[in-house]
């Protein structure tokens, strides 16, 4: 019909599950546009998707490893990191990316990412943000910022949350960033950078969580995040890690961009050359 325009495919359905869709992501969520930024980031890193291992924890974004049509594994909550060690290390040659939120990698799963990168595992780790545990209730985690609400911080969260990129980079991860799900395209360039170096990679990506978090603290829905994210967001490659903590209950800038981009030799290397 004229004016009318009939999509049968996917541009990316050779890397989606699309028998597993529709996604259980809400309305306002931005896990799925940063699912689509590895796809793309995949497409681009010049290596077969046979090649490529998506490894995921429990929560909204441990999703992510389902609907990727890779050899994927859906793992045990917080225990996504050591599951893509034992892969890497029995089959170095693999690609292996953990997909994970921050209630999976930075609470139950924290200890594990401390010795991963203190290791320098050649694994990436790319850590959608939302500020709590969105699946199970929309409870308190160790992102949540401080003085927010959620069910379990029903007076303001009295807790310091953890400044990611600043642990990361304390732990010797050889490339660190920070972006949003509204900066897409930063996104894909940053995972297309992790997928080309050797060692422990780590970004950070700020999603909306309006049925957990955004609705615990009057930000509204997906969108109203959104421009939050645009009103409030700087660049700025390089920051003092100090200046990276987050606090969204005041006018605070929101920093973001590439923090560390260095050469370290992964696990294993050292050994080799002995």
């Amino acid at each position: 019909m004229v004016g009318e325009l009939m999509v049968e495919t996917h541009p990316k359905d050779s890397l989606l599950r699309a028998d597993r869709l529709p996604h259980i992501f809400c309305p306002g969520c931005g896990i799925g546009s940063v699912m689509m930024s590895y796809a793309r980031a995949i497409e681009s890193s010049g290596k077969p998707r046979d090649e490529h291992i998506c490894v995921s924890g429990i929560g909204c974004t441990g999703r992510v490893a389902g609907y990727m049509d890779l050899d994927s594994f859906h793992t045990a909550h917080g225990r996504a990191i050591p599951f893509a060690t034992g892969i890497k290390l029995a089959r170095p040659e693999l690609e292996v990316t953990v997909f994970s939120g921050d209630g999976d990698l930075f609470a139950i799963g924290g200890n594990h990412f401390l010795h991963a990168a203190r290791r320098n595992m050649d694994v990436n780790v790319f850590c959608v943000n939302n500020f709590n545990y969105g699946m199970t209730g929309g409870q308190g985690g160790p992102t949540t910022p401080f003085g927010s609400f959620s069910t379990t911080t029903p007076r303001g969260n009295a807790d310091e949350p953890f400044n990611l990129p600043k642990l990361a980079m304390a732990l010797g991860a050889v490339y660190v960033a920070r972006w949003t799900s509204l900066h897409l395209r930063q996104v894909e360039k940053s995972m297309e950078r992790a997928l080309s170096k050797r060692g422990f990679t780590f970004i950070e990506i700020l999603s909306p969580c309006p049925t957990g978090y955004g609705k615990s603290n009057g930000i509204g829905e997906g969108l109203d995040e959104m421009r939050l994210y645009r009103d409030r967001c700087i660049i700025e490659d390089g920051a003092d890690p100090d200046s990276l903590d987050i606090d969204l209950t005041s006018d605070a800038p929101i920093v973001l961009g590439t923090f560390s981009d260095i050469s370290r030799k992964p696990y294993g290397a050292r050994k080799d050359e002995q």
